[in-house]
């Protein structure tokens, strides 16, 4: 477990407990009752060094924050970055620890089939929270050389595609039957898992920011209310800050000249300042409490 500090023996090498050499050693039977209270101080202090912690060594294990998604979350082309990098910043460390596990380019199908959850899976311990942000990849249709689109919905319903690497067929479900594995294998390891709604990307008309209410917004907020987890709308709370900073200000700062999907250093920090400030709202979480400056004002 997290926290724990390896077991330690001290080395009785000096005083009362070294070899004192054959010309000064005498037989058991001449002082037996030295001898074995010696023997019990040892085994006592055996047993305190490995129940007592050491000085200055954590006593208790902290919640791990881990993050999974796409390259909005983190991302390791040159000029750009994820929210999930600068967002540790915005907790204290010595409460809680912030994992970016989010890999650019995947969707929430593959971020499963590639086995990178299951990697987090095996890290996960109860009281952790996991939140999830998927939706910019899986797009497109079943037959995308790139292997990475889901159904869309969140329905039961399957379908075959190929294999973006063996071409051989696969079983593809829906984007929401993805979420609710997640948050489903979450919950079995005791941690709380906490849908996002994908950022939204840098698509403006007549001043106002395009949503995804009606698409990958929509059914992170339904998976979410399916499985009685927390939802944050990430894509609305980040649209109506882009319209508050302005159209020129957010095309110009926060995002590259002909990107609109990827932040910049700039707009990473505005997006992930809005993340952990929803998350310092969400009181049921063991790491809300431990949100610099807290939640938002109204």
């Amino acid at each position: 477990m997290r926290g724990q500090t390896p077991d330690s023996s001290p080395a009785f090498t000096g005083g009362m407990f070294s070899d004192p050499g054959p010309a000064c050693q005498q037989p058991d039977r001449m002082n037996p009752i030295p001898i074995r209270f010696a023997r019990s101080l040892v085994v006592f202090a055996v047993f305190l060094c490995a129940v007592l912690p050491v000085p200055g060594a954590a006593t208790t294990n902290k919640p791990t924050l881990f993050l999974i998604g796409d390259s909005t979350v983190k991302n390791g082309t040159k000029g750009q970055v994820g929210w999930g990098t600068p967002i540790a910043k915005w907790f204290d460390a010595s409460k809680v620890s912030v994992q970016n596990r989010a890999l650019g380019g995947r969707s929430s199908r593959t971020f499963l089939t590639e086995g990178l959850w299951d990697k987090v899976l095996a890290e996960i311990e109860p009281g952790d929270v996991v939140l999830m942000q998927f939706g910019h990849n899986d797009g497109g249709g079943l037959k995308d050389p790139k292997g990475r689109a889901s159904i869309k919905g969140t329905g039961d319903e399957t379908a075959e595609a190929p294999d973006a690497k063996t071409g051989r067929p696969v079983t593809v479900h829906s984007y929401g039957w993805y979420l609710r594995r997640y948050i489903a294998d979450a919950k079995s390891k005791g941690a709380t898992p906490v849908v996002l709604s994908p950022i939204p990307r840098n698509i403006w008309k007549d001043g106002k920011v395009a949503r995804s209410a009606n698409d990958y917004g929509k059914w992170a907020a339904e998976s979410a209310k399916a499985a009685g987890v927390p939802f944050v709308d990430l894509n609305e709370l980040v649209a109506r800050r882009y319209e508050q900073l302005g159209e020129e200000k957010v095309k110009t700062e926060f995002f590259g000249a002909t990107d609109h999907t990827h932040t910049t250093p700039a707009g990473a920090e505005v997006n992930a300042e809005i993340v952990a400030k929803a998350v310092a709202e969400l009181k049921q979480l063991p790491v809300a409490a431990h949100v610099l400056g807290g939640p938002s004002k109204p």
